[in-house]
C-alpha cells in the first residue's frame, strides 16, 4: 500500500513548508495500511510520526484525530489497555467542542475501550 503516491504526497507536504498537514497525512496513510491489513509495525510508525509531528507543533485537534485512529486499532488487536492508555490524556486536554465530531468519536471510542 505504501506507493510511490503517498511517498510523493509525504515528501511534497516536508519540502512546501506547509506542515500543519504533515501530521494528517501520516494519520490517513497509518488508516490506510490498517484497512489493507498492513503489518502493526508498519501502521503504528505511522501513527507514532503524526503524533510526534503534532507534538511538536502543539495541534491537539490533529494529535486527538491520530490518537483515536491508533488508539482503534490497537483495540481490534486486543491491545484495549494501551488504546485506552493512548487515548485517555488526549481527550482529557480538551475542556470545550465535546460536541464536535472528533472529540464525540474518541468519547464513543473510550467507553467501547472501558
Amino acid at each position: 500500500i505504501a506507493g510511490a503516491a503517498d511517498q510523493e504526497v509525504l515528501a511534497f507536504v516536508a519540502t512546501s513548508g506547509d506542515g500543519l498537514c504533515e501530521a494528517d497525512c501520516h494519520r490517513v496513510r497509518g488508516e490506510l495500511l490498517v484497512r489493507h491489513d498492513a503489518p502493526d509495525a508498519e501502521i503504528e510508525a505511522c501513527f507514532r510520526t503524526a503524533v510526534d509531528l503534532a507534538r511538536r507543533q502543539q495541534a491537539k485537534l490533529p494529535e486527538l484525530k491520530t490518537t483515536t485512529a491508533w488508539a482503534r486499532s490497537l483495540g481490534r488487536h486486543g491491545r484495549v489497555d494501551e488504546a485506552r492508555a493512548l487515548l485517555e490524556p488526549v481527550y482529557g486536554w480538551f475542556t470545550e467542542g465535546f460536541d464536535t465530531a472528533d472529540l464525540m468519536e474518541a468519547k464513543i471510542l473510550l467507553e467501547k475501550l472501558a
